[in-house]
């Protein structure tokens, strides 16, 4: 199974070795696409210098966010031909050592798998309490509000199956950070995906700067929100429309 790895990265050269390290150690046959977003340290030179033999690197010259970097590779990969396509962070909260076990479930016809924090035997270390409050909430608004039946609809690690992201209109992708991936979800969701959540423990970052922000906080709960609202309009259109023509 053809297999590409996306790493979004801005400042990340604290941790970019060993993260590209531990990728080449689980998942040697992979290939591992860097998608670099106006960097101004090492991380660039420090992943042309990585002596992985599968590695690419996209610079871009504006910071972007993450997910308009996402969208961009998924297409990149797309195009290429590649059958699976695997999102990580860059910052080591996520453990490539889980990458095999996703891959697998993906290859045995699961659409999209989700490295969860939030299903017995998932963890959160590292975070305060306060952040792992916010996480939860989220989760648990974005399941109610959707309809979602899935416990970490926000985890940024995550394979999808390239025929699911086909089917996912990956140019009205809109959102960004937390928003970014319950829109993924969603869409999943909404485009008949089979979802698997696996358990995983997630390790706040211990070098350099988190990109969370509160901005991003509140565009995922306004754009859940809106969400939300235009689903429930929809659905009572269609009822109206099925009665009239009972």
């Amino acid at each position: 199974m053809r297999t590409l790895i996306v790493v979004p990265t801005h400042n990340e050269e604290a941790n970019i070795v060993a993260l590209l390290d531990a990728v080449v150690e689980h998942v040697p046959s992979a290939d591992v696409l860097v998608i670099d977003d106006a960097s101004t340290d090492a991380t660039r030179r420090l992943v042309r210098e990585h002596p992985a033999p599968r590695l690419r690197l996209v610079e871009r010259d504006e910071k972007r966010g993450l997910g308009d970097a996402y969208v961009h590779a998924f297409k990149l990969g797309l195009a290429d031909g590649y059958e699976a396509i695997v999102q990580l962070d860059a910052d080591l909260s996520h453990d490539p050592a889980v990458l095999p076990t996703m891959l697998g479930l993906v290859e045995h016809g699961i659409d999209a798998v989700i490295g969860s924090r939030y299903i017995p035997g998932g963890a959160v270390v590292g975070w305060p309490r306060r952040r792992t409050w916010l996480s939860r909430w989220g989760n648990r608004y974005a399941a109610l509000a959707l309809g979602l039946a899935i416990n970490d609809a926000t985890a940024g690690y995550r394979a999808y199956r390239a025929d699911a992201l086909r089917r996912i209109d990956l140019d009205a992708i809109t959102a960004e950070g937390y928003g970014f991936q319950i829109e993924m979800t969603y869409r999943a969701v909404v485009g008949g995906c089979s979802i698997v959540e696996v358990p995983i423990t997630f390790q706040d970052r211990v070098a350099g700067a988190s990109k969370m922000s509160g901005n991003i906080v509140t565009e995922a709960f306004l754009l859940v929100t809106k969400w939300a609202i235009t689903d429930a309009f929809t659905f009572r259109r269609r009822r109206r429309a099925y009665r009239a023509h009972d």
